[in-house]
């Protein structure tokens, strides 16, 4: 182990900082994951320096091999901080002066902590989105490779957690899929804001030596440089913003979970579980419970409270920088953690599933979910749809006092409801006239599920190609 280095900002102090400030001042070992990131922006500042002649080609070599290694030893685990390094600022000029001399302290000049700060994360969440939008990816394949076993499979569909209207169970499958196909948007549109480096900002006024950020910004995969240095080293919406995208798309995993719970559950047996993916009892061994999708759910809370935690530290900060930022990381690191931990468990669950096509098939029509084609065969008929909407329920009243299903009254009941419900209604009481019916251009028949299926494809090739067309770490 090294020895304990000196801080980057002593020397106009008499003496050290007392214990606690160290103790509440140092980052938490999470914090020096971003070494990597960190390196990347040296290595880009190097040649900054190269240009601005602080550094000449020879330097320059040494320089960015020496950081190379950095970033090779700290991926294989040899490379660690000691208690004494503050940040991975601290950690990485440490190492790099260790094993360059004099030549490794020149790298600090012309940029500060700030600009370096705001430029690691923003290269982690960059970074980060495509593995997220990567495995979210995985996610939206099962999905679809259920709901293409299923454009023909019938299932009652929902509304205030009541059987509504006949559906096919694709199409309940395929309107997550959507939900998901927005929350990769989301990420896609966030970076399209974030491209921009903060690197040239320098503490906040800009840098008299690395003049040309726009260079290194393009180095680094940037689009271009913050146009504001100090909105650069200030502005942390990016990230708030990332935990927004983060924190919506747990809640659309939290409603596929709550979903998965109750398809799973006895009363519902919709779908069995792979043994795989689910877990058992302690003390019931028949136990086979959804915990993925139970602790998917919970972990939502955790992502929201990460998105009002960010809001809550910038809502009354002055500009510039202030060191409550800090607290950026935190956030940002746990959201990006707990959902590249849920995803791939998501997949899984969902690709595994075996779907139970006759229980569904069977629970289609209960609960007078053919109801509205009565109302709806009425209106065609020239019948006012809020006349129509009357006599369907008093046929419906009918049914429950005589315990009947609609397509099981009687010629005489239905005549005796109404004069105009003939027995022609019978074409429309049966799950598959229902669904049929509903063919027009998002609605659950089965041609226009398949075709929903097919253009939900187009799009997550293309959302893959955004995942794929990054360059990411050149370390």
């Amino acid at each position: 182990m090294s020895q304990q280095p000196e801080l980057l900002w002593g020397a106009r102090f008499r003496h050290g900082p007392a214990a606690a400030l160290s103790a509440l001042s140092r980052s938490p070992e999470y914090y020096f994951s971003l070494a990597e990131y960190d390196l990347e922006g040296c290595r880009a500042h190097a040649y900054e320096l190269n240009r601005a002649g602080l550094l000449n080609e020879n330097e320059t070599v040494l320089m960015v091999d020496a950081i190379k290694q950095l970033a090779a030893d700290f991926r294989a685990g040899t490379l660690t901080p000691v208690q004494g390094d503050e940040d991975v600022h601290t950690f990485i000029e440490r190492s790099l002066t260790e094993r360059l001399g004099e030549l490794g302290g020149k790298l600090r000049a012309g940029r500060s902590r700030n600009d370096q700060t705001a430029n690691d994360l923003r290269l982690y969440l960059r970074d980060n989105a495509r593995k997220i939008v990567a495995a979210l990816l995985g996610l939206q394949t099962a999905l679809v490779k259920q709901a293409e076993q299923h454009i023909h499979t019938l299932a009652p569909g929902f509304t205030h957690l009541q059987q509504a209207q006949p559906i096919v169970f694709g199409h309940q499958l395929m309107a997550h899929a959507q939900s998901f196909c927005r929350d990769v948007e989301r990420f896609q549109d966030w970076d399209k804001r974030c491209a921009l480096s903060p690197l040239g900002a320098a503490a906040m006024a800009g840098s008299a030596i690395a003049l040309h950020p726009e260079i290194s910004a393009k180095d680094l995969g940037y689009d271009g440089a913050c146009e504001n240095s100090i909105d650069a080293v200030a502005s942390r919406d990016h990230v708030a913003e990332f935990l927004f995208a983060g924190s919506m798309l747990s809640v659309n995993l939290s409603r596929i979970s709550e979903e998965v719970c109750l398809w799973a559950s006895r009363q519902f047996r919709w779908v069995e579980l792979d043994d795989g993916y689910a877990t058992g009892s302690s003390i019931m061994p028949q136990k086979k419970n959804p915990d993925i999708a139970e602790l998917t759910r919970g972990k939502s809370g955790r992502l929201i409270g990460n998105v009002t935690a960010m809001l809550t530290t910038m809502k009354g900060l002055p500009l510039s920088y202030n060191r409550d930022l800090i607290e950026d990381k935190r956030n940002a690191l746990d959201t990006v953690e707990q959902l590249l931990l849920v995803l791939p468990a998501m997949a899984g669950m969902i690709d595994t599933m075996t779907v139970n096509v006759e229980r569904l098939r069977e629970q289609a029509p209960e609960g007078f979910t053919l109801a509205t084609e009565v109302a709806d065969w009425l209106s065609r008929r020239g019948v006012p749809f809020r006349e129509a909407h009357e006599i369907t329920g008093r046929l419906v009243q009918v049914c429950e006092e005589h315990q009947l299903a609609l397509h099981e009254v009687s010629d005489a009941q239905l005549l005796a409801v109404d004069a105009r419900l003939s027995a022609d209604v019978r074409e429309c009481l049966t799950p598959e006239a229902a669904i049929n019916a509903r063919s027009g251009k998002g609605g659950t028949a089965p041609v226009r599920v398949a075709e929903q299926i097919a253009r939900l494809k187009i799009r997550l090739a293309a959302q893959a190609n955004w995942v794929t067309g990054y360059a990411g770490l050149s370390l």
